[in-house]
């Protein structure tokens, strides 16, 4: 817009000239001297073009400018929320790690199907489920004793077979990040490095119930609800001394021992680990 030569009043310098002007200043000439005033905002407060005209497009340009920085400042008190949420998020995910007490249980195995089992290991990440009943019906459950010392085992079993053949198809320690208490989305992804999935020869020599077993009910192979439980530390630990057997002279053994090594250190694991005694095996032996 030329506002060049243009004439304007002001309540305290009397009628000026403009004699410059761009996206961000305008510079008058009054009898006392020039004086320079911020564009577009001093016009109709400060300034004042006789120009009737002109004043009406100047102050269209001014409506306009006044619409961009209420959106400008919009998008900075969006992204002022943001960055304070993520400091709060830091803040916590700080004290958790700071005040975590590790417990026995804090391990998780999960019971998929065949597609969902493929979505697991393309996408390296399970989903928790959502809670049934109550005031938070509907939305993800959180698995709250899950911490860096976490790991997730995933199993599966055939329609047709019977439970005490439930096979590990895989396994992975939870994503450095991630903690329990804050997983809002009820997806738990998994570590950067330290996952594993077992071929299907593997996974026959990989049964669940050899490691597991319900401490009422010993001898008992059940899982009548729910797709997932929490699981002890040291039968996740067997199951790597297992695994780590397995893959011997394999191209994965070097990484099976390092997971057996972080896995122990995360979980405070010392000493040689007890033989599996889950309730297949006490079942075995029982009859014996």
């Amino acid at each position: 817009m030329d506002l060049l030569h243009k004439q304007v009043e002001h309540k305290s310098f009397g009628r000026g000239s403009v004699v410059e002007c761009d996206d961000s200043y305008v510079t008058v000439r009054f009898p006392l001297g020039e004086k320079r005033f911020v564009f577009p905002d001093a016009f109709g407060t400060h300034l004042l073009l006789t120009d009737e005209k002109i004043a009406s497009k100047v102050e269209g340009v001014k409506e306009k400018t006044e619409r961009k920085r209420r959106k400008r400042e919009k998008e900075q008190e969006k992204i002022r929320a943001l960055e304070y949420e993520k400091q709060q998020r830091r803040m916590e995910w700080e004290r958790l790690m700071k005040n975590h007490r590790l417990s026995p249980v804090s391990q998780a195995v999960f019971w998929v199907d065949q597609e969902e089992a493929e979505k697991v290991f393309s996408e390296w990440q399970i989903f928790t489920s959502t809670t049934k009943s109550g005031v938070n019906k509907g939305k993800p459950n959180r698995l709250v004793r899950l911490h860096q010392n976490s790991a997730i085992l995933i199993t599966a079993r055939e329609a047709d077979i019977p439970e005490k053949e439930r096979r590990i198809l895989g396994l992975f320690m939870v994503n450095e990040k991630f903690i329990g208490k804050l997983g809002e989305d009820g997806y738990i992804p998994a570590h950067s490095r330290y996952k594993l999935r077992f071929s299907e020869e593997e996974s026959q020599q990989l049964l669940f119930w050899n490691y597991y077993y319900n401490k009422r009910y010993p001898q008992n192979m059940t899982w009548n609800s729910g797709r997932h439980r929490y699981f002890d530390n040291l039968w996740m630990a067997q199951i790597l001394k297992d695994v780590a057997v397995l893959k011997k002279d394999s191209p994965e053994q070097e990484l099976v021992r390092d997971f057996q090594k972080h896995f122990a250190h995360m979980n405070r694991l010392e000493g040689e680990l007890p033989t599996p005694n889950g309730a297949l095996i006490q079942l075995k032996y029982s009859k014996k």
